[in-house]
């Protein structure tokens, strides 16, 4: 149980390292201060530019790959490989982990991102060949109607439902898939409330319905 504890505090440890605050500090600036305040790519986008949020999601979605596909199977000084522990549970933990130390950072008084660069990047650490089905479903979404958030959203909850097709035995990687869904879900919740007032922002440049709406007019 040591290897399993330790690689976990590593994995949240981890993922309390947020892109946006490390390079908004080398900037002299603090993202949850600006636009939608969160501290993510989107945010980054939005108020910094192309080139820092690049720097977040790389960032972001390393830290994730790091913690989910390499940390549970790194030899650790001192800390033997315990055998007792499943290894798609250890991973499955660790990936949990990171993507909880992105959205509630110790490092930063617990108020981080809503770990969508994360999880792409613990997705593609853990299960790499179904990443593409998320990415697809958040692309089309987010083209239809314009909202990040609920491309997020819906492409999350598009991993339980491929994996119950696909890999229905995995009860490690389906229940943190479930988890994540309903994690992500709350972590929206802002999101949610904005598009049911109809004040939440649209991606302008990727809503392409938008603007063949906009043309027809």
């Amino acid at each position: 149980m040591l290897e399993l504890a330790v690689k976990t505090l590593i994995a949240y440890l981890l993922g309390s390292l947020m892109g946006a605050l490390i390079l908004g500090a080398f900037r002299g600036v603090d993202i949850r201060q600006q636009g939608s305040g969160n501290a993510g790519g989107t945010n980054a986008l939005r108020t910094q530019g192309k080139a820092f949020a690049l720097g977040v999601v790389v960032i972001d979605v390393a830290k994730g790959w790091f913690a989910a596909g390499v940390l549970p199977g790194l030899a650790l000084p001192l800390i033997a490989l315990d055998a007792s522990v499943g290894r798609d549970w250890l991973a499955v933990s660790c990936a949990a982990a990171v993507t909880l130390g992105h959205v509630y950072p110790v490092w930063w008084e617990f108020r981080g991102g809503k770990g969508a660069a994360t999880l792409i990047g613990v997705v593609l650490g853990l299960i790499p060949a179904f990443l593409p089905a998320v990415l697809i479903v958040w692309l089309l979404v987010v083209m239809t109607t314009g909202f990040v958030g609920l491309g997020t959203m819906l492409g999350v909850a598009t991993l339980p439902v491929v994996l119950l097709w696909r890999a229905p035995g995995n009860t490690a990687i389906l229940s943190f898939a479930l988890l994540m869904t309903v994690f992500v879900i709350y972590t929206h919740r802002g999101n949610i409330e904005r598009m049911r007032a109809g004040s939440e922002n649209r991606a302008r440049r990727l809503w392409l319905l938008g603007r063949l709406k906009a043309r027809a007019e």
